[in-house]
């Protein structure tokens, strides 16, 4: 391969970082997870995927299906400062590399001579680094690396290219391919389209008169395994939001007043400790049952003072006027710009300021957690 791009998936990323602190419960099935009635699944452990339990699964069957699950609160603070240190290892490897979540990235490995003794010394630097251990996909482009770094978990390294592409994963789902979901999936199955083979080898006019002539021959690509080969090497911040999900629904206005408050000054902090103000401040509410609305405000100016926001936030929710129980509150400030009269705070690696103001186990080895002497000590992120 001429252009090479990894892919760097950190396995079971929360539930790793948990086990440095909980040795205990290795090899045990382990969530992190905001427990509650109408809590989901964070993230999960390998042993607890073992009796179904998986990431945005309800607590409630969680707990079904695994009566012994133990569930660990999540610790945001914690796992962002563990990201922080996996990604300056990842910039040691390359001046390109694209964020796209705490646990996750990509990184430009086309300089290198041998791409995959690079990965496998990318894994090892990470675990040095973390005692947390990822896996890695190599392809031409974002999107074979991707699915390359699902292909080998936990632990692994895999590598696709174009002369081996439908070989490994033509008779896997479709499905498999970002942007198919549900719906597309159907719409595809209709027209007798179910694996990545079949997708990628249509006949001319099958696709472009289910999808249309634009749609059609994306997904085409998709099957093929055309993606991209840019990185994004800079996260423009676009909004911030903070929301909760109430234990029991909620009726009682004064509380949702005290609850927008709340989210629209926590809101405001943040974006005063990034040196950034916004325009539209956003509410976001969900009744009962699962209907979700949002109301909007664009102010004359940008700003992130927390009177104004907690104003604007009010005004929304007294206009929107919920007829039905609340399950859900947010508030979100968008249209974001450099605030150029006021530095930005000392902000940590959690993304509130450092003076602590702000909003808010017996695991396989692969999972991240080794045993040994120095696992409490090595925590340290």
């Amino acid at each position: 391969m001429e252009g090479v791009i990894a892919h760097v998936d950190m396995d079971a990323f929360y539930v790793s970082i948990e086990m440095l602190r909980h040795p205990e419960l290795r090899k045990k099935p382990v969530v992190v997870a905001h427990d509650g009635p109408r809590g989901v699944v964070t993230t999960a452990s390998y042993a607890a995927r073992r009796f179904g339990v998986h990431s945005a699964l309800p607590m409630v069957t969680a707990r079904r299906r695994c009566p012994d699950l133990t569930v660990l609160p999540v610790d945001m603070a914690l796992y962002r400062r563990g990201s922080k240190k996996v990604m300056e290892t990842l910039s040691d490897f390359s001046d390109a590399v694209e964020v796209v979540g705490l646990d996750e990235a990509y990184v430009d490995l086309s300089g290198s001579p041998v791409p995959q003794s690079r990965a496998r010394e990318i894994k090892h630097r990470i675990r040095q680094a973390t005692r947390l251990v990822c896996s890695i996909g190599l392809g031409p482009n974002k999107l074979m690396a991707k699915i390359a770094s699902d292909l080998d978990k936990p632990d692994g390294l895999f590598v696709l290219t174009d002369e081996n592409w439908l070989e490994s994963v033509g008779e896997k789902p479709a499905s498999l391919l970002p942007g198919i979901g549900p719906r597309t999936s159907e719409r595809l199955r209709t027209a007798g389209i179910e694996t990545v083979t079949e997708l990628a080898r249509a006949p001319d006019g099958v696709l472009e008169g289910a999808f249309g002539p634009r749609h059609g021959p994306a997904l085409r690509e998709l099957g093929n395994g055309v993606g991209s080969t840019a990185l994004t090497t800079e996260r423009a911040r676009k909004s911030e939001s903070r929301e909760t999900t109430f234990p029991h629904d909620v009726t009682d206005r004064g509380r949702m007043l005290e609850t927008v408050d709340a989210l629209a000054e926590s809101v405001c902090r943040s974006l005063a400790g990034h040196g950034v103000t916004g325009r539209t401040v956003t509410l976001k509410i969900r009744l009962t049952p699962w209907r979700t609305h949002t109301r909007s405000r664009t102010l004359p100016s940008a700003t992130c003072d927390p009177a104004t926001v907690v104003g604007v936030a009010r005004e929304l929710l007294e206009r929107f006027s919920p007829q039905a129980p609340v399950r859900l509150l947010g508030v979100g400030v968008a249209g974001l710009v450099a605030d150029e009269g006021h530095a930005p705070l000392n902000v940590g690696t959690d993304g509130r300021p450092e003076n602590g103001e702000g909003p808010e186990r017996d695991a396989p080895l692969a999972e991240g957690a080794p045993s040994g002497p120095g696992s409490q000590e090595r925590l340290a992120l």
